[in-house]
């Protein structure tokens, strides 16, 4: 059994990106996984103030959300994180988390990550802009293992990636975490 968690950073309710951690979460569950999925938007989580104290401290100074859910990621095998996109990067949610993460990014080599990005755009071609600035993070600076990418476009109103077969991708991705 794998600990995963999985961090949705969409602001709306019901949204797209949302609703694919509810089908990886649901994949992952029936093949006995313990999942825990937070929403950023339910989290007190501060800007990074840049001040380097955590590297002294091991954890941030604000004490807020950010210093729990860093916490969390240490102790998962399996990261997820779904933002959905606006103009062609991460949702601010997922990026002031990534930022928090500063004092532990080096204990987090080797975690499982997937990645899950959804736009009105159908281009998915455009899409792959957001994975690369994920993997600014998860690949070049925690050392992270990718194990998959879930890039869904052409999604405008909420709960249209239930209709895409990219939602089954989702689910079966979690049963194979």
């Amino acid at each position: 059994m794998k600990k995963v968690i999985i961090i949705s950073s969409s602001p709306r309710e019901n949204s797209n990106s949302y609703n694919l951690c509810l089908a990886f979460q649901k994949g992952a569950e029936e093949s006995g996984h313990a999942v825990e999925l937070v929403k950023l938007k339910t989290q007190k989580i501060g800007f990074c103030t840049g001040c380097y104290s955590c590297h002294k401290t091991g954890k941030c100074f604000q004490n807020d959300d950010g210093n729990i859910l860093a916490e969390k990621l240490l102790d998962a095998d399996v990261v997820v994180l779904a933002t959905p996109v606006y103009f062609y990067t991460m949702s601010a949610q997922l990026k002031v988390f990534l930022d928090r993460l500063t004092p532990i990014y080096e204990q987090l080599e080797g975690k499982e990550v997937y990645i899950f990005a959804t736009a009105w755009d159908p281009d998915t071609k455009n899409l792959e802009i957001t994975a690369e600035s994920i993997r600014g993070a998860t690949r070049d600076c925690w050392g992270a293992v990718e194990k998959g990418v879930l890039l869904v476009g052409g999604v405008d109103k909420p709960a249209d990636v239930l209709n895409k077969p990219e939602y089954q991708t989702a689910f079966e991705m979690g049963k194979k975490c």
